[in-house]
């Protein structure tokens, strides 16, 4: 048996699983797969964390929404949450405070709501926080991916032209390991797109809901 001949037998016997692609990759494919599979795992995280949050707050702003309209008056409410975190009690407890402080003070529906809006602001950063970062993935993944892509090409061609051999046997394995880079890429970007899409819609209509019990509240108090 010829050498390549010999060598295609060993490729096709030995393992290409993710694990030996990695370690056949050089340092840059390798720096490449760690940032995509880095970046993936960070988007799970976030996504998990998003989803939990999301259903809970719009759990609890129905429930709130129904202790409002039937309270008796907004101070036994505001006593009765005055220890709750939760965005639009935030909200309520926000307007109640500022009420409460400046009774006195002319136009107070107008500022109240002003200073209810800004309690709006304060909320939907923290509920939005890291959204960014699934954006982020999405859009930069398939290209991060494509670069790791080219440069296992780029090494496929070179061990062509070092070898002078176009067999399968010298070019597969820089094919193999660009291959897997563009599969991370796919891999990390299409679920940070897909849960930002996601979480972006969920974030719209919280903040129309929050705008919504603020002016409610501001005809009811």
């Amino acid at each position: 048996m010829d050498p390549v001949s010999a060598k295609v037998v060993g490729l096709s016997a030995s393992s290409f699983s993710f694990f030996h692609l990695f370690i056949r990759a050089d340092f840059i494919v390798k720096a490449v797969i760690i940032i995509l599979i880095a970046a993936s795992i960070y988007s799970w995280a976030v996504i998990i964390e998003k989803y939990k949050l999301f259903k809970r707050i719009q759990k609890s702003a129905e429930i709130f929404e129904d202790q409002f309209f039937e309270a008796k008056s907004a101070d036994a409410l505001y006593k009765k949450v005055e220890g709750v975190d939760d965005p639009m009690i935030n909200v309520f407890k926000s307007g109640i405070e500022y009420m409460m402080k400046h009774r006195r003070v002319s136009d107070q529906s107008e500022k109240v709501m002003h200073h209810m809006h800004n309690a709006i602001d304060n909320e939907m950063e923290k509920i939005e926080k890291r959204l960014t970062f699934l954006a982020t993935v999405g859009s930069t993944a398939p290209f991060i991916g494509l670069f790791g892509t080219v440069w296992g090409i780029m090494n496929s061609f070179q061990s062509i032209a070092i070898s002078k051999n176009t067999s399968l046997a010298i070019v597969a394995p820089g094919i193999a390991e660009a291959l897997f880079a563009t599969a991370l890429g796919l891999l990390a970007a299409i679920p940070a797109v897909v849960a930002y899409n996601k979480f972006a819609s969920d974030s719209r209509k919280y903040l129309n809901k929050l705008e919504n019990f603020t002016q409610s509240f501001s005809s009811a108090v």
